[in-house]
């Protein structure tokens, strides 16, 4: 599997093995286990993925491991072992968490998540992500003007990026939204990469922020 990540780091703090770890070694990842937080050090040098267990983990009010507030806006993280109903994953989503990966899981399911999370892609539920981004528009004063600078950037935008920012916003994956416009996956990842570099987002959840502010003042084509 080709991905641009250099290593996955595995916070695993109970004393079961880590079989995620396992699972992405077997597609071709190099993974790195650390079983305590005292032990995790951010290579600013390196293009790493950090992937951190409830399991074992303190946790805050809303069931998100402590660690994570510290972390996210550093490097990209996901959660996984996940116990469902025991976590709020609107609070993980708006914190930054790149997507959550339940204990009870098929594993060809966790396969297919840690893909498309080392790819740059969330991995949420579609109805939780539309429904947030549905809300946060809504709270916006559309008559408020926009910076200047804000303003280039959204004129900046072509009818097909602005598009594409509304298909990823709803949750949308690459492939899906190249089946939608009748295009190449390789050309919504150029597309992608251009609203990136237009919009100073560095990822798919800072496009997200971006677009949860800035959105209605774009008329979007579906």
């Amino acid at each position: 599997m080709s991905s641009n990540i250099d290593e996955l780091v595995f916070l695993h703090q109970i004393a079961a093995p880590c079989h995620l770890a396992i699972l992405a070694e077997s597609i071709g990842l190099k993974t790195r286990i650390i079983k305590h937080v005292s032990e995790l050090e951010l290579d600013k040098n390196a293009n790493n993925f950090y992937l951190i267990s409830q399991k074992g983990a303190a946790l805050d009010a809303k069931g998100i491991p402590l660690i994570v507030s510290r972390l996210v806006n550093h490097v990209p993280v996901a959660l996984y072992q996940v116990e469902r109903g025991s976590l709020d994953q609107e609070s993980a989503l708006l914190l930054g968490v790149r997507g959550l990966l339940y204990s009870d899981q098929r594993m060809d399911l966790m396969l297919t998540g840690l893909r498309k999370m080392v790819s740059d892609e969330l991995w949420y539920d579609r109805p939780l992500i539309s429904k947030i981004f549905r809300r946060l528009v809504q709270q916006l004063d559309t008559n408020t003007e926009l910076p200047e600078e804000t303003e280039a950037i959204v004129q900046r935008l072509t009818n097909r990026e602005r598009t594409i920012i509304q298909l990823v916003s709803s949750g949308a994956r690459n492939k899906e939204i190249a089946q939608r416009l009748c295009i190449s996956e390789h050309t919504v990842k150029a597309h992608v990469s251009s609203i990136f570099r237009k919009t100073e987002s560095r990822n798919r959840v800072e496009l997200l922020r971006w677009a949860q502010t800035y959105q209605s003042h774009c008329e979007l084509v579906s």
